[in-house]
């Protein structure tokens, strides 16, 4: 039987991430200020191609499997990613010291997409914030570190966005808010995960000391209509 974590993305559009959710019941993408992402209840060429008719001809986006795909010939492949696709399953770990989170919301926006145009800790956009559950760390104005919540294939929710400025690594930070996120998914019954790019080894070795145990690896690709290319 699969796993709902095979298909995170389609799962959480179904699930916890359905009222960010726009296409069929088959076919399922995020609001596009929200997300780059897409999901299928199969990888299959069918499912592509309703894809392909319910969005607009210059969409693009991005899908996570854990097998390679053959893409219709009706999308362009304009990137591909290795994941490792990990999962916390026991106790929360004690906060050793007290950070000053602030909880981030629309005002903080603008300063949320320098920090993570500057980092890069996957896609981040006007509205990605609707994700919710934002948490973060400043210093004067500035911020600094954060983390937040993304796809929610229940009772499975992901950690995402965490991200550290450079000029504040080795403090502890990335470590604090991950807690705080492992905490609140708990508290609300549900089972934290993360995604981490496969050759990103000191990110998934301070995954794995906290806790996190590999689940499997994952495929990334990120599709764009040829018409686009064009």
């Amino acid at each position: 039987m699969e796993h709902i974590l095979d298909n995170p993305i389609y799962n959480a559009l179904s699930t916890g991430n359905k009222h960010l959710a726009l296409g069929s019941d088959t076919a399922k993408f995020f609001i596009p200020e929200v997300a780059p992402f897409a999901g299928l209840k199969e990888n299959s060429s069918v499912y592509f191609n309703e894809l392909r008719e319910i969005s607009e001809a210059e969409a693009s986006f991005i899908l996570f499997t854990p097998v390679h795909l053959e893409i219709p010939e009706t999308w362009n492949i304009t990137g591909q990613m290795d994941l490792q696709q990990m999962v916390f399953e026991q106790e929360a770990p004690t906060q050793r010291r007290n950070y000053d989170f602030i909880d981030l919301d629309q005002e903080h926006v603008s300063r949320m997409l320098s920090l993570t145009s500057l980092t890069k800790p996957g896609p981040f956009l006007s509205r990605t914030i609707e994700f919710g559950k934002y948490k973060g760390i400043f210093e004067g104005n500035d911020l600094i570190a954060m983390a937040g919540q993304r796809f929610q294939p229940l009772p499975y929710v992901e950690i995402s966005a965490v991200c550290t400025h450079p000029d504040h690594l080795r403090k502890g930070y990335a470590s604090a808010l991950l807690s705080a996120q492992i905490r609140l998914i708990q508290e609300v019954g549900c089972i934290p995960f993360l995604h981490v790019r496969a050759d990103n080894y000191s990110a998934i070795g301070a995954y794995e000391r906290l806790g996190f145990t590999t689940r499997s690896q994952m495929f990334v690709y990120a599709i764009g209509a040829e018409s686009k290319i064009v």
